[in-house]
């Protein structure tokens, strides 16, 4: 299950300009999440939101039961990106309904064994949290937002996730740390039993309380908008995960290399229309190149050459 944004967004990039495109946190964590497994959407829409929209979730075979529908028009954002996608200027902010959003877990939901809670309000991660039996993995995201303007309680919701995943900047804020490595591993003593830092085009990195991963990013010669990446790593990230037995660290480091390939796709096209379109195949397939890539066959013992 995800409880998070659905919201039409306007994006830019110097790659063209797309309006009213799919998006927000529980849309693209679902669009990624739902290659491997059922998934079901809690968030909130309003009448404006398009049946096609609709549509495209429900071919994926994604529950829609915890999706309210709400007098008023849908949460909408605006973004525009340069060359460098890995900083954005919000053009716009209309939360609409989402500003009355009171996550209602539909009772089909309660014992969900995997939870992740997108980067909404703390209260109202914390309502979901007690509505809902322990799951089996609860991981969350947050915000720069929340870390200014809300973090006792932003704290209080972090000490009860098994796993939490950030940006590079929100751990560094949220740490009060400028190393980024020491960042992770101070938030892994707040409580989470593995902190995962997103990195962007710079790959991304997860610090557990056994030890230390850093994922590179799939190199891409096409790379359109950015928007949406952060919650399609966390969809294939918690994606691979409910299809595991025991979950360890193997596991987790494979996770990542998951959460890193779907984001790949993410970025090389506007909104969710990539990830939208993809199949086991190509996600198998990218997996494949990705080990190819990183592997260097580096041997563990060293011979000096004479």
């Amino acid at each position: 299950m995800v409880v998070g944004s659905v919201a039409l967004d306007s994006v830019e990039t110097p790659f063209g300009k797309m309006d009213d495109l799919l998006g927000g946190s529980a849309v693209h964590f679902s669009l990624a999440a739902s290659l491997y497994s059922s998934v079901g959407v809690v968030g909130v829409v309003g009448e404006d939101f398009p049946a096609g929209a609709v549509e495209l979730l429900r071919a994926r075979e994604i529950d829609l039961d915890g999706l309210q529908r709400m007098p008023g028009e849908t949460f909408r954002w605006g973004g525009r990106y340069g060359y460098d996608l890995n900083h954005r200027e919000t053009l716009f902010t209309h939360l609409n309904v989402f500003e009355q959003f009171e996550p209602a877990i539909p009772d089909g939901y309660r014992i969900t064994p995997f939870l992740f809670l997108g980067n909404i309000d703390p209260q109202l991660q914390s309502g979901v949290l007690e509505q809902v039996r322990k799951p089996r993995i609860v991981a969350g995201d947050t915000m720069n937002y929340w870390i200014d303007g809300k973090k006792s309680d932003l704290m209080a919701v972090i000490s009860r996730l098994d796993i939490l995943l950030l940006n590079d900047a929100e751990a560094r804020q949220l740490a009060d740390e400028p190393n980024l490595i020491k960042a992770a591993r101070a938030i892994v003593d707040f409580g989470p039993e593995c902190v995962v830092v997103k990195k962007g085009e710079h790959g991304a990195m997860m610090v557990t309380r056994e030890g230390f991963f850093f994922a590179p990013p799939f190199p891409l010669e096409t790379v359109i908008d950015p928007t949406g990446a952060g919650d399609s790593f966390a969809g294939g990230f918690m994606g691979y995960l409910s299809r595991c037995g025991e979950i360890g660290e193997s596991e987790l480091r494979n996770a990542v290399i998951h959460g890193t390939v779907v984001a790949s796709f993410c970025v090389e096209d506007f909104g969710t229309r990539r990830v939208a379109g993809l199949t086991v195949d190509d996600i198998a397939s990218r997996v494949d190149a990705f080990s190819t890539l990183t592997n260097c066959g580096l041997s563990s013992s060293f011979r000096r050459w004479s």
